[in-house]
């Protein structure tokens, strides 16, 4: 137990140790639930039009200064131009093949599952190479715009590229606020453990888990990345079936009512801690 926490707690370290990482969200999130079939679509840069992949809302608003998580859309072959952001992103894959690199630098296709952090300033290309290519993005600060690389800065951060092979999962022996007879295993992705400090883990729930989620912190966001759960705040309440890419959020002290039927993996982005039973 000890020694797979060191591994998990070195990787942490070693990739985010030049990173300016958020360390809190003032937004407090609300008990919401998107189902996949109801994201709202539209133009990730709307000057472009279809020549733009595809942006759907999940929470928040891209185009003003406050934390958002947004899914993208890539048609198969998408290069974009050499760009930069004016604000830090970081991503998880959904669908597809996706790579984000210096313009020089050799395909990294990383499949579903996999997770990217794009430091603000830096100048790249993003591109698809599935049949059908999507991500969740999730941004600090807005509004989340594209320029031309001659305003390129170095904000002091490093990109990362993560395959989901290279992912380091603990298993619910390892967890404090993992109930053990969960099977629930957890990879951490960026942020700080420390009391009441924004973090994202990445949850992987066993086939025919049944189980809740509390939230024990004023914001608490949670992505679907993989699978598919029943979700409903109480028993009183409907269920919602929640397939990739669905979202709910969860207000503090909310319970989460969950059921999966087969392995079902969630991006959970907290201002604080969850418990897992």
């Amino acid at each position: 137990m000890k020694h797979n926490f060191l591994i998990a707690l070195a990787l942490t370290v070693s990739i985010f140790l030049n990173a300016q990482t958020p360390t809190t969200d003032n937004i407090k999130s609300v008990n919401e639930v998107v189902t996949a079939d109801n994201v709202e679509w539209g133009w990730l840069n709307p000057l472009r039009g279809d020549k733009s992949p595809a942006a759907g809302k999940l929470w928040g608003d891209r185009t003003k200064n406050e934390p958002a998580g947004f899914l993208v859309k890539f048609k198969k072959g998408f290069s974009s131009p050499p760009h930069i952001h004016n604000i830090t992103y970081r991503g998880v894959v959904i669908k597809g093949l996706l790579h984000n690199d210096d313009e020089n630098a050799e395909k990294q296709w990383l499949p579903a599952g996999s997770y990217w952090q794009q430091p603000a300033g830096e100048a790249h290309i993003t591109a698809a190479d599935g049949e059908d290519n999507m991500a969740f993005l999730d941004i600090q600060e807005g509004p989340y715009l594209v320029k031309s690389t001659s305003e390129a800065f170095d904000n002091g951060e490093r990109p990362v590229n993560v395959d989901k092979t290279n992912l380091v999962w603990l298993n619910a022996n390892d967890i404090q606020w993992v109930s053990e007879k969960s099977k629930v295993e957890t990879a951490f992705l960026w942020g700080s453990h420390k009391e009441k400090q924004l973090r994202a883990t990445l949850l992987k729930l066993p086939a025919n888990f049944n189980g809740r989620i509390k939230n024990l912190s004023p914001n608490f966001r949670a992505v679907v990345i993989s699978g598919s759960l029943m979700h409903q705040f109480s028993k009183k309440e409907a269920k919602n079936k929640l397939d990739a890419p669905s979202y709910f959020g969860a207000e503090k002290n909310a319970t989460s009512i969950i059921s999966t039927a087969k392995e079902t993996v969630i991006y959970i982005r907290s201002n604080g801690d969850f418990d897992i039973k």
